[in-house]
């Protein structure tokens, strides 16, 4: 069958990538642009030897939840994947996904399926990383985001997902880095929006000139933003201005508390699902005011300094020094460092008698990378019954690893799985975030 060859097919679901799935003579074909319940004719892009890769051409049957994307970059740019899909139906097609992974792979279902987690489905990214190329043929400088399936960045004018300042920098950006000495040795900017400043982290090849710097300086002035400069790894970014070192933050109004942070520092793209979910996570784990609580893999404190207005102690082990240094100075400057200590360790890397080493905790949160937790899993699997803590909340951004680990806990550790639910913390994206909580079984040996 040659690659340029069309045929219609009937869609049968979604996967995560935004692609509708069918079936041809045998053959399972991904075919970009097509949803559940569709009939479209596909045209044949590449064949592999168990599947094919289409692109829909007609839309012969629709699905009513196909929507018109908004984004004129829809389908070039890939930022996005779901655009074409209505936001309801794609947030169930991550808690699918969710369960599926559950079920599949960790060989596990929760007593308890939690509602879904949304929040705006535009302007919601504060955090990206924009690609930078100096492309002559397209006129100059490029900002925006890689193409679909390509290392190419897409010729991209605006970004809804962006907040809408952010987005109407992309195309004077293009001409700010065109007028730097060396457009070429510009790889990318970071964005990063706190609730009172908008930061710029430009990483730099070649070191910037005076008039770079006033090029970049000018341009700050202009539009209001923070420039921060990144000549090397991320622990080389510093302010422009050293007197804006601490301009951004982000405000946790429930617990009278605003989180402070640097532009390389991990900090969650969507700070309104980030306030639900901090809120739902404390109210899964019930904290009492005497409960002791560790919070695993705590970042810059997003969990723990909430929790500290809550429990009696809070203790937060992270791999990145800088990120535990930065808790403790929240710590220390929101008045709860009497109640907060912050350890520095590999997660990947422990065991039971670490873990029992730490003491008892009466709850435990767990918001891992997308590796998961698995040395965790295993640590806490193999604790007796009295050492466990009452209840255990996991926030995972991989429903793989989550399914493994939650598969672990289970299976070896008799834990039960009381709730799981998807979070919609990227919209239009194939990104699944979830959360589950866990107890011990009462007849766990």
């Amino acid at each position: 069958m040659p690659e340029t060859r069309s045929y219609t097919l009937d869609i049968e679901s979604l996967d995560l990538d935004g692609q509708g799935i069918a079936h041809h003579d045998g053959k399972v074909v991904f075919v970009d642009g097509a949803l559940t319940g569709e009939r479209v004719v596909a045209r044949v892009t590449r064949r592999k030897p168990s599947y094919d890769k289409a692109q829909a051409e007609t839309i012969l049957r629709a699905s009513a939840q196909r929507t018109t994307p908004p984004c004129p970059h829809f389908g070039v740019c890939g930022g996005c994947a779901m655009q074409h899909l209505d936001v309801a139906a794609q947030m169930a097609v991550k808690q699918r996904a969710l369960e599926d992974a559950l079920a599949h792979l960790g060989k596990v279902r929760p007593d308890q399926i939690l509602p879904a987690m949304q929040g705006p489905a535009w302007g919601y990214r504060h955090r990206a990383r924009l690609s930078v190329r100096l492309v002559p043929k397209k006129g100059g400088v490029l900002v925006g985001f890689r193409e679909r399936r390509s290392s190419y960045v897409a010729d991209i004018r605006e970004c809804r997902v962006l907040p809408p300042h952010v987005s109407a920098l992309l195309l004077p950006l293009r001409g700010l880095v065109g007028g730097l000495s060396r457009p070429d040795r510009i790889p990318q900017i970071e964005v990063a929006v706190g609730d009172q400043a908008t930061a710029l982290c430009l990483r730099h090849l070649e070191p910037l000139t005076d008039a770079d710097l006033r090029r970049l300086r000018d341009f700050g002035e202009q539009h209001r933003v923070v420039w921060w400069l990144q000549p090397k790894g991320p622990e080389t970014a510093h302010p422009l201005d050293p007197a804006q070192v601490d301009a951004l933050a982000y405000a946790l109004p429930a617990y009278g508390l605003r989180m402070h942070y640097r532009p390389a520092d991990f900090t969650q793209v969507n700070p309104f699902i980030n306030q639900a979910l901090i809120a739902r996570a404390l109210t899964l784990l019930a904290v009492r005011p005497e409960d002791r609580v560790a919070d695993l893999f705590c970042g810059l404190g997003n969990f723990s300094l909430p929790l500290a207005t809550q429990a009696r102690r809070v203790v937060g082990i992270e791999g990145s020094e800088t990120l535990v240094a930065r808790a403790r100075e929240d710590a220390a400057r929101q008045g709860l460092a009497d109640r907060t200590e912050f350890t520095k360790l590999n997660l990947f890397e422990v065991d039971a008698e670490w873990l029992r080493g730490l003491g008892y905790f009466d709850r435990m949160l767990i918001d891992p990378p997308r590796e998961g937790a698995f040395a965790v899993a295993q640590a806490l699997a193999a604790l007796a019954p009295a050492e466990r803590p009452r209840r255990v909340v996991y926030v995972s951004c991989n429903p793989a690893t989550l399914a493994r680990d939650a598969g672990y806990l289970h299976h070896v550790g008799g834990w039960v799985l009381k709730a799981a639910g998807a979070v919609n913390m990227f919209p239009h994206t194939a990104h699944v975030e979830s959360i589950a909580v866990f107890e011990p079984s009462a007849t766990a040996a």
